[in-house]
């Protein structure tokens, strides 16, 4: 009987489409997509996003490089509209404070007849990044 053999695919990073190496995989907050970000500083490695830290969840946020610069995979998807809840999610505040910044023109929104407040993912991390949150 034959030996079976056995392959292992990588993953390839979503904004230099380049392989990944297991010290240089992170996973975007924003898109959920794989790219690279070196997290060993003994070991050289790509960076094509970047970490911070979220001051109202106390924990890491990542972001790959086409979310930071507010370029969606595939602008207009239906992912790429966030209802207040995923918006405030992905800004890393409250969703008081992201109906707030919407009432005061701080970010793109749409608000629909019933009062529902839409965002664009892109809009959302332009407000993030203009706020020195990334």
């Amino acid at each position: 009987m034959p030996a079976e053999t056995m392959t292992s695919a990588k993953s390839s990073c979503s904004v230099c489409h380049e392989p990944l190496e297991a010290h240089t995989e992170a996973y975007c907050n924003a898109c959920g997509r794989p790219f690279h970000l070196n997290q060993r500083s003994d070991i050289p490695g790509k960076d094509c996003g970047d970490v911070s830290i979220s001051d109202e969840h106390l924990g890491l946020e990542f972001f790959c490089r086409n979310c930071i610069e507010g370029e969606p995979t595939d602008p207009g998807a239906l992912d790429d509209i966030l209802d207040v809840g995923e918006a405030a999610l992905l800004a890393g505040i409250s969703e008081k404070e992201i109906v707030a910044a919407a009432e005061a023109v701080r970010i793109v929104h749409r608000r629909t007849k019933s009062g529902t407040y839409l965002f664009e993912r892109s809009a959302v991390l332009v407000f993030v990044r203009e706020r020195g949150s990334l």
